[in-house]
């Protein structure tokens, strides 16, 4: 694992858990709105080492909670499951941001037990991942990661962040009914700041009115639904 770095403590990252949060480099998409571009090079060199991340955590035994593991792109490392497994042996819970575009990676850790919480990221329509990364089929892998993780037993939410271009109002609809029936949805602000791409700098974000227009849309599908950064 490429680790660029650690949180920690947290109280927002993991919902009901004091957490430390682990930042991997690295990812497969390029949205150009993204707000770690750092994160997102292989060349990266990592800031912190495996070992320095479970010393931390041996130190912290009996105050945290658990572990979040986000980036980038956690998935797109083969020895995830290694290195979340050996979280798990501290008696921790972990929680796993993904953007959802390795189902066969998910699978296996929702085989393996080795997740308590997952966060999938939703770029936008599914129909519209060439749009936003700069992978035009990833659409299909992710809607295969939505109803695989609806299905699990594990806690889990969705989340878009609603970048105007990006995410439309017909965008928010399609989704809603792809995540029917999901139990959180969290719609999240876009600011335009420290974006890969320049041309973000100058997109305006949507009004607090816009998004809960988004909010009521996908709370016909969605029981809990809200909105971030407003």
């Amino acid at each position: 694992m490429n680790i660029a770095g650690l949180q920690n403590l947290s109280l927002v990252d993991y919902p009901g858990h004091l957490s430390a949060a682990v930042f991997v480099n690295g990812c497969n998409f390029r949205c150009g709105y993204c707000q770690n571009p750092d994160l997102l090079g292989n060349g990266f060199k990592y800031s912190i080492t495996e070992q320095e991340i479970f010393d931390y955590i041996e130190k912290r035994k009996g105050q945290i909670e658990g572990v979040v593991v986000s980036g980038g792109e956690p998935t797109i490392y083969r020895d995830l499951p290694d290195f979340i497994s050996r979280i798990k042996r501290y008696g921790l819970k972990v929680k796993l941001d993904t953007n959802g575009a390795d189902p066969e990676m998910l699978e296996k850790l929702f085989r393996d037990h080795l997740l308590d919480y997952v966060a999938i990221d939703i770029k936008t329509g599914l129909g519209k991942y060439g749009m936003v990364t700069d992978m035009p089929y990833a659409g299909s892998k992710v809607s295969l990661s939505i109803w695989m993780t609806m299905l699990s037993t594990v806690d889990h939410e969705f989340r878009t962040t609603c970048v105007p271009g990006l995410v439309e109002e017909e965008d928010i609809r399609e989704i809603a009914e792809t995540v029917t029936g999901a139990g959180k949805y969290f719609l999240q602000q876009f600011r335009p700041y420290n974006t890969l791409e320049e041309e973000y700098l100058r997109v305006k974000p949507y009004t607090k009115k816009e998004l809960e227009n988004f909010a009521s849309i996908m709370n016909v599908c969605v029981e809990n639904v809200e909105i971030r950064g407003v």
